[in-house]
């Protein structure tokens, strides 16, 4: 108990030791990475999951029998369509929906990544100016102890906006992954649906 609490300690005076721009960049983490697990969560729910290519088939020749998500699109591109464009018209309204949206989240996403680290660098210019105010004024252990406070609060929100940046990095790429993912699958629908129906 007696070494959580010291850690505990030791957390909360570098957290002030970082200044005001900690608490901006607090909250800059919680927007990223609620956003980002939400958009995540989207992706692996039921709303997207498309199922196998192996059950592609069967469906779109007895869309009845099709299930989840992927027998969703599949009976709404096949109702009353007697034209290839109209598949693709279908196609592209469901591409519309579902992938417009993840890109526009995505978007906020890599802005608020691309903040972290320069709300960051705001910290180490404000670090930066007390260290220098503090060398101007003069001599001593007082001016010493200033010079300290500056450099340290310079360094802790440089650090904190990187360590904030580079995991929100690696969560964009894993969701663009997905995303890639889910367009292949989508494309690889469309094709079958035209072949199947010999509306190509």
């Amino acid at each position: 108990m007696e070494n959580f609490m010291e850690i505990l300690e030791k957390c909360w005076n570098i957290w002030l030791s970082g200044g005001w721009v900690m608490i901006p960049l607090v909250l800059l983490a919680v927007l990223i990475y609620s956003n980002g697990f939400q958009l995540l969560l989207f992706l692996r729910e039921g709303n997207v999951q498309l199922g196998h290519e192996s059950e592609w088939l069967t469906w779109i020749q007895n869309p009845s029998t099709a299930k989840g998500r992927a027998g969703e699109i599949i009976r709404y591109t096949q109702d009353n369509v007697h034209e290839a464009q109209h598949v693709r018209n279908r196609f592209e309204e469901i591409r519309q929906s579902m992938i417009h949206t993840i890109d526009r989240r995505l978007v906020f996403l890599n802005t608020l990544v691309a903040a972290a680290p320069l709300m960051g660098l705001l910290g180490t210019v404000i670090g930066m100016l007390g260290t220098f105010a503090a060398i101007s004024s003069g001599g001593g252990a007082e001016t010493a102890a200033k010079v300290a406070e500056g450099i340290s609060e310079a360094l802790i929100t440089t650090q904190t906006g990187l360590f904030i940046a580079l995991p929100g990095i690696f969560l964009v790429l894993i969701i663009r992954r997905r995303k890639h993912a889910l367009e292949a699958a989508l494309a690889r629908i469309e094709a079958l649906s035209l072949t199947k129906l010999k509306l190509d």
